[in-house]
């Protein structure tokens, strides 16, 4: 059975191809779901009168996907931090939804299932993942997977709010000095 695309549909073809497929396939699948329509001289008519509102429409989709695209590759690298065993293997993965979950943290709405991996991420380490976006556009993001333990240090080194750095200032000054009070500018 001879049917017209609607939209881009894996391992058939984008948008406007007409492809053979099983009628099966097209009545219980592809018709239902409105992924196609019936290849009739009639709508294919239809289509082509068409073609000029859907090209218009196509590049507008392709516009606002490079716009994502940029999102995506602006937010720079996704840091994720997972238990690992001495061997850098983690206990569990990381997947899609995670990746999905911190881009949505970051604003950036983006489908799990347009999210490719060419392998799980199950080791520490870096590893790029690719994110189709249109048929036309895709994206490529750093995922950077770190045990847990880094986490603590990050924490660690991260700058200290000036109530504690007052306190440790008054702590080691040493006896016979006189020292600042916290709310009071040293002259």
């Amino acid at each position: 059975m001879k049917v017209i695309l609607n939209d881009l549909t894996p391992q058939l073809g984008d948008a406007g191809d007409t492809v053979d497929v099983s009628a099966g396939y097209a009545r219980n699948y592809l018709l239902p779901k409105k992924l196609a329509f019936e290849a009739t001289p009639a709508n294919i008519k239809l289509y082509e009168n068409n073609l000029k509102q859907r090209a218009r429409k196509i590049s507008k989709l392709i516009m606002a996907a490079q716009e994502q695209k940029a999102r995506i590759e602006g937010a720079g690298d996704l840091i994720f931090f997972r238990k690992a065993g001495e061997d850098g293997k983690l206990f569990g993965s990381v997947t899609s939804s995670d990746i999905e979950e911190i881009l949505k943290e970051k604003g950036i709405e983006v489908d799990k299932r347009k999210i490719t991996m060419d392998r799980q991420i199950k080791n520490l380490g870096e590893m790029d993942v690719t994110i189709k976006i249109h048929a036309k556009v895709t994206a490529t993001l750093k995922i950077v997977v770190q045990p847990e333990a880094d986490q603590a240090d990050v924490e660690e080194s991260a700058p200290q709010t000036d109530e504690v750095a007052s306190e440790e200032s008054v702590e080691e000054a040493e006896p016979g000095e006189e020292t600042p009070e916290p709310d009071q500018p040293e002259i």
